[in-house]
């Protein structure tokens, strides 16, 4: 009888001890409500590769959907492809483009179209001294020498200077493998390709902007959109859906957005565009609050860092955003999952290219519904994850 008093006390505590911390929260607390199957986290380290890392890692998920086993993709690989790309178009346009280690959602499908997918095991890119992807002398010696191929200084090209790009790629990642083995067979890039049954064309791009018509295709005037790849434009109610709807029709999504927002805390394990307003200051703080001039009661609210009110986002103030530069084009990421925090609120579950150490969730973080319909640059998924009511609207282009 003692057991079971200590037993129904002990309860009754944590019970009163869970309704105080749920009627004065603090922090974020998430529950996943859905979360589909992705590889280990990796990390980009000091490398501007991200659209690599998370395009990547969107294909994982997908090759896992398709009922093949787990791999690890080389981003390396991606990485080198693109940088020959670059570097044509670059000397193409006469140096009047532009050349950084940045990328869009469509170089990864343009690159594995062209070029193939390699295993992480045959192509590390680490082939200069250290043990972690360190770009910066590498993206100045590749800046330096097609800048002075772009110059033309003989008057005409070499048939060289590609060639001569290439060395330098090779030295600093590694040669490109022309075939590799893989759990004992023998493949080349475009056959290790074909073999996981990654096909391009099978995926979307889709964006959300008021500059450009609805159901139409434009390229998104972002510095990193340097292939001019196209996305689709869609209404902002059609396309923040899109999110929620693709995970639970199990497709992840290849997700592009800014991360310049003082509430953008991926360590923390949350994104979120909390509303500045008295309704998310406790009551007893309130007046403290309403003595401050705007500034200080922005960053009142932000330093809470606990869930509350957040902005309703609205097509003008999102294209608000892009027009004056508040969301910029900024990070490559890999939406893997939905969830809620402990008042409800809706979040996606995001997969980032950080590593774990020093991130509370371990590499991933929870990104609220209205920061993903402000913030979302574009989005890419599988064509089979689109409603049949926007498939229909969009075939009068021939692609669905």
């Amino acid at each position: 009888m003692k057991t079971i008093i200590l037993f129904v006390l002990c309860v009754w505590v944590f019970e009163a001890h869970a309704q105080k911390l749920e009627s004065n929260p603090v922090g974020y607390r998430f529950t996943d409500t859905k979360v589909l199957p992705c590889t280990s986290v990796k990390h980009q380290e000091y490398s501007g590769t991200c659209w690599s890392f998370s395009g990547l890692s969107f294909l994982e998920s997908e090759i896992m959907r398709m009922g093949k086993d787990s791999v690890n993709l080389s981003p390396m690989w991606i990485v080198r492809c693109a940088y020959i790309e670059k570097a044509v178009k670059f000397v193409r346009m006469h140096g009047k483009d532009v050349f950084s280690p940045g990328g869009a959602t469509g170089d990864i499908f343009n690159i594995v179209r062209k070029y193939g997918l390699v295993p992480l095991e045959a192509y590390e890119g680490l082939n200069y001294g250290t043990k972690e992807h360190k770009h910066a002398e590498l993206d100045a010696a590749l800046r330096g020498y097609i800048s002075a191929i772009a110059r033309d200084p003989n008057k005409g090209l070499t048939t060289a200077w590609l060639a001569g790009f290439e060395a330098i790629l090779d030295v600093y990642m590694g040669p490109a493998p022309k075939s590799f083995v893989y759990q004992g067979k023998e493949y080349t890039p475009e056959s290790f390709r074909d073999f996981l049954g990654v096909n391009p064309d099978e995926y979307v791009a889709l964006t959300s902007f008021t500059h450009h018509p609805f159901y139409a295709p434009f390229a998104i005037e972002v510095e990193d959109n340097w292939d001019w790849g196209m996305s689709w434009n869609l209404p902002l109610d059609e396309f923040s859906a899109l999110f929620e709807q693709s995970i639970l029709k199990g497709y992840t999504v290849y997700w592009c957005a800014d991360v310049t927002e003082a509430s953008f805390a991926s360590t923390k394990g949350y994104a979120a565009i909390p509303e500045i307003t008295i309704e998310n200051v406790d009551p007893e703080e309130r007046e403290k609050y309403l003595a401050m001039n705007p500034i200080q009661q922005r960053m009142f609210v932000l330093n809470k860092r606990r869930p509350g009110k957040e902005v309703k986002i609205t097509p003008e103030l999102r294209q608000k955003g892009f027009d004056t530069f508040a969301t910029t084009d900024d990070h490559g990421m890999h939406i893997v999952g939905i969830g809620t925090d402990q008042i409800g609120n809706k979040y996606c579950k995001v997969k980032n290219s950080w590593g774990e150490r020093g991130q509370d969730y371990k590499g991933f973080f929870y990104a609220s519904y209205p920061y993903v319909a402000y913030k979302t640059i574009n989005m890419v998924i599988h064509k089979k994850a689109l409603p049949e009511s926007i498939r229909k609207k969009l075939k009068a282009y021939s692609v669905f």
